[in-house]
């Protein structure tokens, strides 16, 4: 590791103003920045910690019935506090990484990294969920910009996550084994005016919505309207954990259950 400074704001305006200054770099959980610094990857001249503003944590319901997540809600406090709120996300939340990771990485820090394995991402746009920064307010399609790319401007955090509850949604992760990132997720959410579908893991591009699925299960909210469909492997992530056709495979079996869980 090299030389840096650490600044501890407590409240999001002196958060802001730490990181217009120049080369600084904000530090959430720190589950992805800090890898990426010991390998030299990223070289900030100073860190802009969020742990210590309470306005960025906590769990809440509004009064339209949406679940309200402060940015820097760790994993562990989601999966315990949206339990009874948003069972779906609660569950994806316990399956994040380890135990040491969902004690420390929060949910803003993995939705503005956008890790094109990440399972919030699915979750955030799954759910049609919005993005709540310090300037302004930004759909979930609107988000998401491809791998590890999103709608932020430089020194914009996000400070809340708000979740439209959905009548029924499960999220199924087919895990790889090593870092506990989803070789394919999928976030599946059924509405009163229609389905949303969201993958994560599979793509080039990143999270997506499989606009074919929505529609296929808007009709018919069963795992055999998917029956006729398939997924391109075209734009599909080839490494040594899978082949295109192979993610593309299990984007289908993946909803599949997503859909027969949550129904």
């Amino acid at each position: 590791m090299y030389e840096f400074e650490i600044k501890r704001p407590t409240t999001i305006a002196d958060a802001v103003k730490a990181l217009s200054e120049e080369d600084a770099q904000a530090l959430a959980g720190g589950q992805t920045l800090i890898p990426t610094l010991k390998a030299r990857l990223a070289m900030p001249s100073a860190l802009v910690s969020l742990t210590d503003i309470p306005e960025l944590k906590g769990v809440c319901q509004a009064d339209d019935g949406a679940v309200c997540i402060g940015a820097g809600t760790t994993h562990a406090a989601v999966k315990a506090e949206c339990a009874s709120l948003y069972p779906a996300l609660s569950e994806l939340a316990s399956h994040v990484g380890c135990p040491a990771v969902r004690n420390r990485g929060t949910i803003g820090g993995s939705v503005a990294n956008n890790d094109p394995s990440a399972c919030y991402p699915a979750a955030v746009l799954g759910s049609g969920a919005t993005v709540i920064t310090n300037t302004r307010e930004i759909a979930a399609d609107d988000f998401f910009d491809g791998m590890f790319a999103t709608a932020l401007d430089e020194g914009e955090i996000i400070t809340e996550l708000r979740f439209p509850v959905p009548e029924k949604a499960n999220y199924q992760k087919f895990v790889q084994p090593a870092s506990r990132f989803a070789l394919v997720g999928v976030f599946v959410a059924k509405y009163a005016d229609g389905v949303r579908v969201a993958v994560t893991g599979a793509s080039e591009d990143g999270v997506y919505r499989w606009s074919e699925a929505e529609e296929a299960l808007s009709s018919n909210f069963s795992a055999d309207a998917l029956g006729g469909l398939s997924v391109e492997p075209d734009d599909m992530i080839a490494d040594l954990h899978g082949s295109k056709d192979y993610r593309a495979h299990l984007v289908k079996v993946m909803t599949g259950r997503a859909v027969k869980a949550a129904g």
